[in-house]
């Protein structure tokens, strides 16, 4: 089984200084075009045999640009939804030093922001979505996943069985593309990040 898993491209809330999390901000018109190449070079080399995306607008704008190159199902899984910010959501970066700053050690990662989730609560949902998806599609070949930067370095970890607690995280680029494959049992990283497709277009 194969898992192809892909950032959404840019969206409005990157060029506005705001945190976004669970803030549902469309694509920006590079953002689509970005996509759109993505969706180009994944029919071509690895077109996926279903589709599942977040729920938020940015995941699933690149999600049905992904589906109209593949023709393949597309379905909704709220689990791969971004790290749940709470109040931070949609708030400027500025703003939320001054009203919620970090405490000088830093949050527990067992503590949420208010309205939030906890560092703990978003690793164990990355960690039951990958188990579930091992289950639920394991008659699929390869299973495409769109979703947001934060998660998908909560979904590599879980797929490479990474503490709670490990330091290590996983940077994707807009529309970058990951393919991890379980093969007898075996976890085997086939590429991170890769942007291949984004040649020769302007971020």
């Amino acid at each position: 089984m194969e898992l192809l898993i892909i950032r959404h491209g840019q969206s409005e809330a990157d060029l506005l200084g705001v945190h976004e999390g669970r803030a549902d901000f469309a694509l920006t018109k590079l953002g689509e075009l970005q996509a759109n190449n993505m969706a180009a070079y994944v029919a071509e080399h690895l077109p996926p045999d279903i589709i599942l995306t977040s729920t938020l607008i940015r995941a699933k704008s690149t999600a049905e640009i992904l589906q109209k190159f593949v023709g393949c199902n597309l379905l909704i899984e709220p689990e791969l939804m971004e790290f749940n910010n709470g109040v931070l959501a949609g708030l400027s970066k500025e703003v939320a030093r001054v009203k919620y700053p970090l405490p000088p050690a830093g949050r527990p990662i067992h503590i949420p922001i208010e309205q939030g989730e906890s560092e703990l609560e978003f690793r164990f949902r990355a960690e039951k979505i990958f188990h579930r998806i091992l289950l639920d599609y394991k008659s699929y070949n390869r299973v495409a996943i769109v979703s947001h930067g934060g998660f998908i370095s909560q979904f590599i970890k879980a797929f490479l069985k990474q503490p709670n607690s490990s330091e290590y995280g996983f940077a994707t680029g807009d529309t970058g593309i990951h393919l991890l494959e379980i093969k007898e049992n075996v976890r085997i990283i086939r590429f991170l990040n890769k942007l291949q497709h984004l040649k020769g277009t302007i971020d």
